[in-house]
């Protein structure tokens, strides 16, 4: 005779309950407990002890009221207490923040130890729990350092070793990944860089394009040009900007034919500038084919950070070239269009012109 995996419940909540209990869902922990009348123990929802039959069980909002009712607390799952989860996460962020109040980035025996976990372990539980591994979450931290300190005007030097490097070249090796371009660069917020830029006209509005000597680096959608130019100014504060719509005319036109048939292919030269995080978000973007979307979640596992969902429709909103990197190709995981930094429409206007449906 086949099991029976599923309880006739007197309710939808119940089936729901019952559903996550079969699951293990750990997310459904702390919602309530269930209780098995034939042994008289209660259980968080992901205990991993055997599944009851359903006719012996019953749920409880909270433990106070299982243990009310005559039940025992589980010695395995311990409901009463601190959740596995809870505890893995714990000692997480007690590594976190070891890694940030370190002057060098700690070796992984050493967080292993402090964690009382083995080397091999706690690299799996850091990384399924930050979407980082431990290296690259101290390469973040360095690289947090380092912007703050060149925003507050610090000399490179002071930078680098404020930053935890024992050498200037062993900086300069990464520098650009961690930055975007040269920490001089990064410090100056575009001081003694010329910006040119150009404004045009679209179907979807006013289109502003930026240009250094490196390439584009800015594509902005509005429906004002002046201020386009406001966002510019204040994302190269130092810069000076200079118009320049006859000089840039044929780059803008360029530009726009991207906006007008996005199905269209047009090689752009870019200036990328971001944190190392953002890059290789953006460079994840580039890839998804003409008329295809992806969700933010399979991007965060593409760039081998699975747990970053959030970090990357962050790095999606900080993306200043439109069209260029096409952030519009990313939508939620229901394939529901979700925010836009050029607004809600543009992003569905984008995709029906790839041959997109949109909601």
């Amino acid at each position: 005779m086949q099991a029976q995996t599923t309880p006739r419940p007197s309710s939808r909540a119940e089936a729901k309950r019952w559903a996550a209990v079969v699951a293990r869902d750990r997310r459904a922990d702390g919602d309530f407990v269930y209780a098995v009348r034939t042994t008289g123990i209660f259980c968080r929802p992901s205990c991993a002890a055997r599944l009851p039959k359903p006719g012996n069980v019953s749920f409880f909002d909270t433990t106070a009221l299982a243990e009310s009712a005559g039940f025992r607390p589980c010695k395995r799952c311990r409901p009463t207490g601190q959740s596995i989860a809870v505890r893995q996460t714990e000692r997480i962020a007690r590594a976190c923040r070891t890694i940030e109040r370190s002057a060098a980035p700690p070796s992984l025996a050493d967080l292993a130890r402090q964690a009382s976990l083995s080397p091999y372990h706690f690299h799996r539980l850091f990384k399924s729990t930050t979407g980082l591994t431990p290296k690259q979450y101290a390469d973040a931290n360095r690289s947090r350092r380092m912007q703050a300190s060149l925003a507050r005007g610090d000399s490179v030097t002071e930078a680098i070793f404020g930053a935890g490097f024992n050498a200037n070249s062993r900086f300069y090796e990464q520098a650009d990944g961690m930055l975007g371009m040269t920490p001089t660069r990064f410090r100056a917020q575009g001081a003694d860089e010329q910006i040119r830029y150009a404004v045009g006209d679209s179907s979807l509005g006013v289109v502003l394009v930026a240009v250094s000597k490196r390439g584009i680096c800015a594509i902005l959608l509005g429906d004002d040009a002046a201020a386009l130019a406001d966002q510019l100014r204040q994302r190269f504060a130092r810069a000076s900007l200079i118009a320049a719509d006859g000089e840039l005319g044929k780059l803008i036109a360029r530009v726009i034919d991207v906006v007008e048939e996005p199905i269209q292919a047009v090689a752009l030269p870019l200036d990328v500038r971001g944190t190392a995080f953002q890059r290789r978000v953006w460079q994840a973007l580039r890839t998804i084919p003409v008329g295809t979307t992806t969700s933010y979640a399979k991007i965060a596992r593409r760039i081998g950070s699975p747990k970053a969902t959030r970090a990357v429709a962050q790095a999606c909103g900080a993306n200043v070239l439109a069209v260029a990197i096409p952030c519009h190709r990313v939508v939620r995981a229901d394939g529901g269009t979700s925010g836009y930094r050029w607004g809600i429409e543009r992003k569905r206007a984008l995709l029906r012109r790839e041959g997109v449906d949109t909601p």
